[in-house]
């Protein structure tokens, strides 16, 4: 008779960081419990992955859903949902856009509580280091953050406020201590601010006016300060939203000189450039923003060669007034794209057969779980949690807004081919997004930093 399941899929295509293999796979009580060529016995639901691959789930290291206090931008079920869609099964919710925002920690178990109350994937939190909250930074480790973002550069929150470089280094000191990372917004205060002030001033706040007031210069500047205070203080610097190669090299060739650091980049960065935002307006308003064609196809490069450690969404939602206008300066500066991380990033490596998705894999889960220290997440493997995603490739089909689970139906990506379609995705064993008829069970849990563990 052979032993019983909660879940068996039959010969899947299984997509690990290493290879592709065409394999059974059972599950648990939540966790793999084999991967082999045969599996005897039967699943309670059973799935048939014949021509189909499966994942490890996504995790996106970089979202803001906005909740508690500004709900109406997104929210954390309706962001959950969306990330399920596309194949996530865990997401770190930035501390700003939030309000209050996660800098203490109050707010920080208060957003605990609110994403345990409506999420359907598990998920992590980022404290934030902005200036007065020093006492406040032990607290937030304890409670289990699981690294702190901070801003070089002033934020669209005022409440999140930005640091100068005595600052960052007081709180990269303290991050060490308690071993956790310090995620960077590299743009120098210094140049885009005062670009910021002379391009509002003279131009007609058009897509070349604000990509002038914030210009590679600013990023460059930024993130080797950033390298420079982690090299000094000995903390784990991870570099967000890297939008050009440049900044990359400068990552390569401080890590050879023994800085911790590793490098983040979108989507947006890779799919788009600077003259898109002339047709797509507002909507492709992000910071730092889309560079040339040459640097998105340089990012590439260095994607393809190892360089980028992970792939992240940087999901910045807004409601769609904060969008309407054609001046760049004042329209919400944010991207949302949780939805098709996974899925645009295989439909771009698929054009070379599935050769490529190990390199997904590791971007889009390995990476995270190994930089942030996220236990039994992120590969599939026998004792692993069943966080997994099965997807079908069909014939591309532009991404229609409809079928956008966000609060609301804004992305630059409407409109894109996209031949990966999510079909299955498994939160620990329980489903968080079937298109096969499994109703949706899955209830989020709060996974803490390493710190908070202890």
């Amino acid at each position: 008779m052979g032993e019983e399941f909660d879940w068996v899929f039959r010969q899947a295509a299984v997509v690990t960081a290493e290879g592709v293999a065409r394999q059974d796979l059972a599950v648990r009580e939540g966790r793999v419990v084999a991967v082999a060529a045969t599996i005897d016995g039967r699943g309670r639901q059973e799935v048939d992955g014949q021509g189909r691959y499966l994942f490890p789930g996504a995790i996106d290291p970089h979202v803001h859903f906005d909740e508690p206090g500004r709900e109406e931008w997104e929210g954390i079920a309706t962001g959950s949902r969306a990330l399920a869609a596309g194949g996530g099964t865990l997401f770190f919710d930035m501390p700003l856009n939030s309000f209050p925002p996660t800098i203490d920690v109050e707010s920080l178990l208060q957003k605990k509580r609110a994403a345990e109350a409506a999420s359907v994937t598990d998920f992590a939190l980022w404290g934030g280091i902005v200036p007065g909250n020093e006492k406040q930074r032990e607290g937030l480790a304890r409670e289990g953050a699981v690294g702190f973002k901070a801003f070089l550069c002033p934020t669209g929150t005022p409440e999140f406020g930005w640091v100068d470089g005595r600052t960052l280094r007081e709180g990269m000191r303290q991050a060490a201590d308690f071993d956790l990372p310090v995620a960077v917004h590299a743009e120098s205060e210094r140049i885009v601010t005062e670009l910021t002030r002379r391009w509002r001033a003279h131009g007609d706040g058009g897509w070349r006016d604000y990509l002038a007031s914030r210009p590679l210069a600013a990023e460059v500047e930024a993130a080797r300060e950033a390298l420079d205070a982690a090299g000094e203080t000995g903390c784990a610097l991870h570099l967000v939203h890297v939008s050009a190669p440049e900044v990359v090299e400068l990552a390569q060739t401080a890590r050879a000189q023994g800085v911790d650091v590793t490098v983040e980049t979108c989507l947006h960065y890779l799919l788009f450039c600077d003259e898109d935002m002339r047709r797509l307006g507002t909507i492709a308003k992000c910071a730092p923003p889309l560079r040339s064609r040459r640097q998105s196809l340089g990012l590439w490069r260095a994607l393809l060669a190892g360089e980028i450690d992970l792939l992240a969404s940087d999901h910045s939602p807004c409601p769609p007034a904060a969008k309407a206008t054609t001046d760049f300066f004042a329209a919400w500066g944010g991207i949302s794209g949780c939805q098709h991380l996974l899925p645009l990033l295989l439909d771009r490596l698929a054009a070379e057969g599935d050769r490529a998705f190990p390199l997904a894999a590791r971007l889009c889960a390995l990476g995270s779980a190994h930089r942030f220290g996220i236990r039994d997440k992120g590969a599939i493997a026998v004792g692993n949690h069943a966080d997994l995603t099965l997807v079908d490739l069909r014939e591309p089909e532009p991404i229609a807004a409809k079928s956008l689970l966000y609060r609301h139906r804004l992305s630059p990506y409407v409109g894109l081919p996209n031949r990966v379609f999510p079909l299955l995705t498994l939160v620990r064993g329980e489903v968080a997004f079937s298109c096969l008829g499994h109703p949706v069970r899955a209830r989020g849990r709060f996974l803490p930093g390493p710190c908070g563990l202890r």
